[in-house]
This record gives C-alpha cells, sequence and structure tokens, in this order.
C-alpha cells in the first residue's frame, strides 16, 4: 500500500495561491462558473457536462463544488502517481498552473464577463435615482466600465449603505464638487473606509487595497470579488425572519422557529423555491442555484405559483434553454423583478447569479400567505432578543470572518462554534502552534461526544492562554449559550488586539488597557486638545468629543472640524460617533462597533475602537 502524500506549509501555501486563482470570488469553493471560466481562458471545451463532469471527478462529499481539501486530494492522487478518476481535472489543473505563473509575470487576470454585466446592471438599478452619481451612472453593462468607475470610493461607499445602512458617515465621504476631481489624498481616504466599512459588515478583504480598487480595470477579478460580496449582502439582508416574518410560512412538521432562524439566507431561499414547488403540486425540488436550475422548469412554475397564474407555463413548450431562460426573465421583469441576468446565466448554471436572480424574486414576490394575529405574537416574542448581545455577536462574527483564516467564515457566532473545529481554528491563527492538531483535536466530529471533546480542548487552550472563563465549561460552547460564548470570543479578541499592539510597540513587551488608555490621553494632549477619559466606561465618551481629537491628533488632515457637534443632545452624540466611526475607517482602522456602543459607552467596543486607532498610529500608515 503506498504511503500517504504529505505536503509542507510552503506547498500547501502554493497550492492555496493556485486555488484562489479558480476561486474569483474568494469564498473558498471552486463553483461551476468559475471553472466554466478558467476552462474558456485555456481555450478548453466549457459545455455545462463537461463542466458537470469534472467537479463530479472531484466532489468527494458530493455537493456540487470543489473545496481545497478535494483540491489538494487532486495533487496528491497526481504525486502518488495514481489519478485515476481525477486525471482530467488533473489535467486541467497543470494546464492552468502553466497560465498562473504566466500571469504572476504579466499582470494579466481573468474575470468572468457576465457578472461584470450583472453586477453593472444591479448597481444601474439599485443606484439610478442618486443625483450624486451623475457622473458616474449609468455603467455600461457590455465593457470593464463598473472596475473603472469605483476608482474614487463615491460609488462603493454608497452602495455600501444600500446593503447595511448607516454603515459609512456620507458626512465622512469626499465627493466631487462641481466638474472638480477628488483629489489622490481624498480618494484614498474615500478607499480606506470603503475598505474597512466593508470588513465591518462581513466582507472578506484579504488582498484588496485602496491602489487594487483605485485602478480596477487592472484588477476586474478582485473588483468583481469584492462586489459579488456586497451584491449578495445586498439582495440576501431581507431574508431572514427578522426582517420578513412571512417566512414562518417555510416553517416543516417537528421544527421550532429557533431552528428556522439558524438557517442562512441561501438555505432558507432554496427552501421557500420548494415551498412553492411542492404546493403547484410539482414532484419538482432544488437542491443548489446551479445545475438544478438550467433548464428553467422550477423557475417557471415558482412563478406562475406567486403569481397566482399571472404567468403561464408556455416557457417549457421548447427545448431550447436559453428560450426558455428569456421567457423566465421577461416573465419575472412583468411583476417587477430587476433584469440582472442574461438567458445564458440561467441555462449554464451559473451559482452566484442564479441566486441573485432567486433573491431578487424573493424580495420583490414572496407570494407567502399574511400572518394571522397569533402567529404575530409568537414571532414578536422571539424576536425580543437582547439588543447589546447581539451587538456584540455581530462584531466578534466580523471579527472571526477577516482574520484571513483559509476557508473560514461564520454566518452565526453561536451556531458556527458548535463543534469547537471553528474555535480551535481562531485560537491557533491568534496564538499559532498552540493547538495539538495531531492528538488532540476531533477532525470530524460527528457526534456530540466528539464535538464536546473539540470545545473542552478549546477551553483548557483559553486557561492557557490566561483567560477567565470560571464556570465555562465545553458543553456550555456546544449548547450555544449565548453569554458565555460572548464572555469567551470577547477574550480571544481582546487577547488578538492587545498581542499586536505589543508586537508593535518598541520593546515588544505586553501592553496592557491602562498603557492604551495613557497612550490615548498623551496623543490628546500632545496635540493641544482639552478633553480626556479616565476609563473605557467614561461616561464623556459619549459625546464622541474625545474620540474625534484622538483621530484628528493622529492625523490632523483628516478631520471636517466643521461636522463635529458640541455632543449635549442624544441627537449631536449620535452624529459625532457615526462620524468617529467614518473617520477612523478613512485611516484604515480595523472597527465593528455600531455609534450606539459609542453614545452608550459599552467598554468593551470603547477598548476594540481606541486599541484600532492606537495600531493604525503605532504602524505610521499616511494617506499618501
Amino acid at each position: 500500500m503506498a504511503a500517504p502524500v504529505r505536503f509542507t506549509d510552503q506547498e500547501v501555501k502554493e497550492f492555496q495561491e493556485h486555488f484562489s486563482a479558480f476561486d474569483e470570488n474568494g469564498d473558498g469553493t471552486i463553483s461551476s462558473e468559475e471553472l466554466i471560466t478558467v476552462l474558456r481562458n485555456l481555450g478548453e471545451p466549457h459545455d455545462v457536462a463537461t463542466v458537470r463532469r469534472l467537479i463530479e471527478e472531484v466532489d468527494t462529499n458530493g455537493n456540487g463544488i470543489i473545496e481545497f481539501p478535494e483540491f489538494l486530494a487532486v495533487i496528491a492522487s497526481m504525486r502518488s502517481g495514481t489519478q485515476g478518476s481525477v486525471a482530467n481535472f488533473a489535467r486541467i489543473y497543470e494546464k492552468a498552473k502553466e497560465m498562473i505563473q504566466v500571469k504572476g509575470h504579466s499582470g494579466l487576470h481573468s474575470y468572468s464577463e457576465e457578472e461584470m454585466h450583472a453586477f453593472a446592471e444591479h448597481m444601474n438599478y439599485v443606484l439610478g435615482h442618486d443625483a450624486e452619481l451623475e457622473y458616474l451612472l449609468p455603467i455600461d453593462p457590455n465593457s470593464i466600465e463598473l472596475a473603472e468607475k469605483i476608482a474614487d470610493g463615491v460609488l462603493l461607499a454608497k452602495f455600501i449603505n444600500c446593503c447595511v445602512h448607516d454603515t459609512i458617515d456620507e458626512r465622512a465621504l469626499n465627493k466631487r464638487k462641481g466638474d472638480r476631481d477628488i483629489s489622490l489624498f481624498k480618494i484614498n481616504e474615500n478607499l480606506n473606509m470603503v475598505i474597512s466599512a466593508a470588513k465591518s459588515i462581513g466582507v472578506q478583504v484579504i488582498n484588496i487595497g485602496s491602489n487594487e480598487l483605485q485602478h480596477g480595470a487592472e484588477y476586474p477579478h478582485i473588483v468583481l470579488g469584492l462586489i459579488w460580496q456586497l451584491v449578495k449582502i445586498n439582495l440576501l439582508n431581507a431574508i431572514n425572519l427578522k426582517n420578513n416574518p412571512l417566512l414562518i410560512r417555510l416553517l416543516k412538521d417537528g421544527e421550532t422557529l429557533e431552528d428556522l432562524m439558524k438557517l442562512p439566507p441561501d438555505q432558507l431561499l432554496l427552501r421557500w423555491i420548494n415551498f412553492h414547488l411542492e404546493n403547484a403540486g410539482s414532484s419538482r425540488r432544488v437542491r443548489n442555484f446551479g445545475p438544478d436550475l438550467q433548464d428553467s422548469e422550477a423557475y417557471t412554475i415558482l412563478l406562475n405559483q406567486i403569481t397566482h397564474g399571472g404567468t403561464d407555463m408556455s416557457a417549457m413548450r421548447t427545448e431550447d434553454r436559453d428560450v426558455r431562460a428569456r421567457k423566465v426573465i421577461d416573465d419575472a421583469s412583468s411583476i417587477g423583478v430587476p433584469s440582472i441576468v442574461q438567458p445564458r446565466d440561467i441555462s449554464s448554471g451559473n451559482t452566484k447569479l442564479n441566486l441573485a436572480f432567486c433573491a431578487s424574486i424573493f424580495n420583490t414576490n414572496p407570494g407567502l400567505e399574511p400572518l394571522n394575529e397569533q402567529e404575530q405574537l409568537e414571532l414578536a416574542g422571539l424576536m425580543d432578543d437582547d439588543v447589546e448581545g447581539s451587538r456584540e455577536e455581530r462584531a466578534f462574527r466580523m471579527w472571526i470572518n477577516t482574520l484571513g483564516v483559509p476557508n473560514l467564515y461564520i454566518n452565526s457566532l453561536f451556531d458556527d462554534l458548535q463543534d469547537g473545529l471553528v474555535l480551535l481554528r481562531v485560537i491557533d491563527a491568534i496564538e499559532p502552534g498552540i493547538v495539538d492538531w495531531r492528538f488532540r483535536v476531533e477532525q470530524r466530529p460527528n457526534n456530540k461526544f466528539k464535538k464536546l471533546t473539540n470545545n473542552n480542548y478549546a477551553v483548557d487552550l483559553g486557561k492557557q492562554m490566561g483567560f477567565s472563563l470560571v464556570g465555562i465549561g465545553g458543553v456550555d460552547i456546544h449548547d450555544g449559550n449565548k453569554k458565555l460564548i460572548l464572555a469567551f470570543v470577547w477574550q480571544l479578541m481582546r487577547y488578538h488586539t492587545i498581542k499586536f499592539l505589543s508586537q508593535l510597540s518598541m520593546d515588544g513587551a505586553q501592553v496592557t488597557e491602562p498603557q492604551i488608555l495613557e497612550w490615548a490621553n498623551k496623543t490628546v494632549a500632545g496635540a493641544g486638545k482639552g478633553t480626556s477619559m479616565r476609563s473605557f466606561k467614561d461616561g464623556s465618551l459619549s459625546s464622541g468629543l474625545f474620540l474625534l481629537d484622538l483621530l484628528g491628533a493622529v492625523e490632523p488632515r483628516i478631520m471636517n472640524w466643521e461636522l463635529v457637534t458640541p455632543g449635549e443632545s442624544d441627537e449631536d452624540k449620535l452624529l459625532n460617533a457615526k462620524y468617529a466611526i467614518s473617520v477612523a475607517r478613512k485611516l484604515n482602522c480595523t472597527i465593528f462597533l455600531l455609534a450606539e456602543d459609542i453614545v452608550e459607552v459599552k467598554p468593551k467596543m470603547m477598548l476594540t475602537f481606541i486599541a484600532a486607532i492606537m495600531t493604525v498610529a503605532l504602524q505610521g500608515v499616511r494617506l499618501e
């Protein structure tokens, strides 16, 4: 029996780079449309059947996409000389690797024209009414204009606010005045703010900087990867029980509302489609946004069902899938669904664009019955959540998603930590080498005992790192105890922040909270300002004035003092807090708190905010 193939850390890093060349949107998987793009660039046949066969060769778990471990399995089979059933994909990999190496020297990058077209159309639809964007819109969807028109940051900033309201304080956004272009310094401010704001709402921005966005035409694949994540947030944000209580109609027998709330938006969307297919009496079911939608049958039934017969089934009278898809798009347009996709996007099984199209149909025409009074009361009780806990969950979840751990992205802090693996990967990321993966970790935690083993080990490691974890056990993490999970993850986030600051300090010694406090006060006093803070729970911080003075002391050119209020009324305090957050993002600070956290002086969030400013100051970052 042949010995197992082992890779060095350097080799795995190299393979990750090659994998990323296939994985254009950076979601940690290779989808059918991404494989089509690679095949097209290689001059290989890329009909749907070929792509499906290539994925099936490698897709060991049968989910219709290729993940990094499956990608490594191909390389291992090549090294062992036993390619077997993965020979075709191995051949594509070898040919693509040559292209990747050429691109590395030439700076050329491939991109999906279909995505460029669809995202340009979506931007035109969402932002077309904004008078301040007249110099940028409409975007020509049949060109690379989208990648060019994000260069000054204004378009992206406004789109981020469409994704999550008030993420960026538009007062801090540098805009054109008349026909005068924005200066390079101000453009860099905008783009830094955009990147930091995108991080704060869960977008992965690894290897994305202001240079790539300012010269988007040279990096169209990076632009599309960023914009796809934003489009996805924009379209899926309302697909949850809190924003759309009608989703209660999708509850299955034996399920609780808590079970339904745990489902991510894309899974809810699939369930919604199947709900209407079942109600229409169809035996057809949809498991993905690619192959299962290619023939347009599910779309045709769905549209007919949600319009109560307002659209017909005539699309199914032809065998031509592109003709069917055109009829589906036209029918959807007739009921107010924006036309961002083209027939070929449906018939080729483009996963991203089909997801976007399905979400657009749901957002305009969910076709679900209104709730009765009893259902409204039941749902209202469930939604009466702890606001502070929800804010912390959001902040800590976003922090984990920006650590850059390969193939790690979480949708729910409480649910996704259940098996212990995510928590262990986070611990290993912030303290490399501390996790004994070989002897202490259950790599396939497929039962409660294995999950508890991982979680108990995570708690032991936390204690080893000096955390206060009295009363916290592995079972609490497994069972989703919100209060105790937040306490644990907060200490991880704080540990990571302090460790990074210690690495930046002059002597490399451990940085303490009192030292962060002292640095902030000295920095503000050194700039001739009269504000100060006694602690991270100092009530005077609610005005936002000290934070703004600190930001101005770190980079005076970044402030517009005319926008600062006296910070006396609640309204003024909120305005200052919003401005402080956006100014911090202009400095490229990575922050996750909300303006309300400042006004209410949440000590944990205040520490992370000031530490983020200190990090930038110690790095000597400037915007030139």
